[in-house]
């Protein structure tokens, strides 16, 4: 299923974040790459099972759904999805980290 959304950034703080990185810097131009894919299908990611979804999020943003989008270098972009006006579909960007942090992130790890 293929649904273009609008992509924004959870908090003003994340975007802020973005912006700061350099133009040149590969994280900054992968997170380019994923809001223009992200632009044309919401689904493109892949969808986190409801009960990995952290606490944090739920408590703080109201997160019901989750979605991954594997950034190069083993980063992670997290992102929720959600309905604006009843018809459009939002990409709102929560987060990106390395693999290593993600998976802490989503208690993958039990150690």
């Amino acid at each position: 299923m293929i649904k273009p959304s609008k992509v924004k950034f959870i908090s003003d703080n994340l975007e802020k974040s973005f912006n700061s990185l350099d133009d040149n810097d590969p994280i900054k131009k992968s997170i380019k790459r994923a809001i223009k894919d992200l632009q044309n299908n919401a689904f493109f990611g892949i969808q986190i099972p409801k009960r990995l979804i952290p606490r944090e999020y739920i408590i703080k943003y109201d997160v019901k759904n989750l979605w991954k989008y594997d950034l190069p270098k083993g980063w992670r972009l997290l992102y929720t999805i959600t309905v604006e006006n009843e018809v459009e579909l939002i990409s709102a960007i929560l987060q990106w980290f390395k693999h290593k942090d993600y998976e802490r992130k989503l208690k993958y790890l039990f150690f």
